[in-house]
């Protein structure tokens, strides 16, 4: 499942949370410390693995 970064706007707290894509798309996320819902997704980088043979 993919790994997704955010920055609470009401504490300035940077915060992960591991949801699959569509819990991502269907749900509202808020801050682990203060509760509040003023969050914004941040950049992050992301690790592909692939079984590619020489």
């Amino acid at each position: 499942m993919p790994k997704y970064e955010y920055l609470c706007r009401n504490c300035e707290k940077n915060f992960e949370i591991i949801m699959s894509m569509k819990e991502h798309e269907n749900k509202k996320v808020s801050c682990p410390t203060c509760k509040k819902e003023q969050v914004e997704q941040q950049l992050s980088t992301f690790y592909s693995k692939t079984s590619k043979k020489s």
